[in-house]
């Protein structure tokens, strides 16, 4: 049997996120009527129906559907091997390893983790990106960074190679004076219906915020600002207790579920740099 071809891929990828083959087209670059011959090809090739076509649009049949999923992981494989492959062939920059993390999560253990593996004898330079929430493995995953910080449960490491580094409660952080406060412990109820601090609105991946009354946040430093403004609250890992003031109360969660910090990095990764990063991470 011919195996799908890379191009193949992106195009229905395209289709079944649009749900509409003009929409894919467009974002394609290309005519309608070869991609709609592409993609009957592919389910010839495959001899499996991906897509249900009626007069009220299309919708992905149970193989489209797991051709979905795991096309996208697909092409994030080639993508990545791209990207990799670049760098490291690259004379014009020394070697190094890109870590992406959540700004302002795990701040205390990075420090740690860039001093410690910096005084290894082979240590290479380590470039860190920093991004919003949820998009670290994402970013790990395309091929843009070599290792990542995750934190499940909220990121999943589902085919990475991990280790696990920390593991530690979640905490509520409110303003300083605020009457939950001064509770010995909270549950995740009581945070979640106080009318006077809204929850925050992290960006979704396409850079839009969900609708709700709390504020619009990018970053940890705002969010604090906003917390100790009186504006919102936010439930974070019990570390983040070292990155704040005055102007903030934190409360223990007892019904949060336990958040594990852990590195990870693509399971076919040869590069000698970062094992010896990872062996420093869990030496610490």
């Amino acid at each position: 049997m011919d195996r799908v071809e890379t191009r193949e891929l992106q195009y229905f990828v395209a289709v079944a996120e649009e749900l509409h083959v003009g929409h894919a087209a467009e974002r394609l670059g290309i005519a309608q009527p070869p991609l709609s011959r592409a993609i009957q090809q592919l389910e010839r090739r495959l001899g499996v129906t991906l897509l249900d076509r009626s007069g009220r649009g299309v919708t992905l049949t149970p193989a489209g559907s797991v051709l979905l999923h795991e096309g996208r992981a697909a092409l994030d494989a080639v993508a990545a091997a791209e990207r990799r492959a670049r760098r490291a062939g690259s004379a014009e920059t020394p070697p190094r390893l890109v870590l992406v993390t959540k700004a302002g999560a795990s701040v205390e253990l990075l420090a740690k983790l860039l001093d410690a593996y910096a005084a290894e004898p082979d240590a290479v330079g380590v470039e860190l990106l920093l991004c919003g929430p949820g998009e670290q493995e994402r970013t790990l995953r395309d091929g843009r960074a070599d290792v990542a910080l995750l934190h499940r449960p909220f990121d999943s490491t589902a085919g990475l190679d991990v280790e696990e580094l920390v593991r530690e409660g979640q905490v509520a952080v409110l303003p300083a004076g605020h009457p939950l406060g001064t509770r010995s412990h909270l549950r995740l109820a009581d945070v979640e219906a106080v009318p006077d601090l809204p929850l925050p609105r992290w960006p979704r991946a396409d850079g839009s915020f969900p609708d709700g009354p709390g504020p619009q946040v990018r970053n940890h430093e705002q969010l604090f600002q906003l917390i100790a403004l009186g504006q919102t609250l936010a439930v974070l890992p019990d570390s983040v207790r070292v990155q704040l003031r005055s102007g903030h109360a934190v409360v223990p969660l007892v019904d949060a579920p336990s958040v594990t910090t852990v590195i990870a990095w693509p399971p076919q990764s040869i590069s000698r740099p970062l094992a010896a990063l990872v062996r420093t991470a869990t030496r610490l």
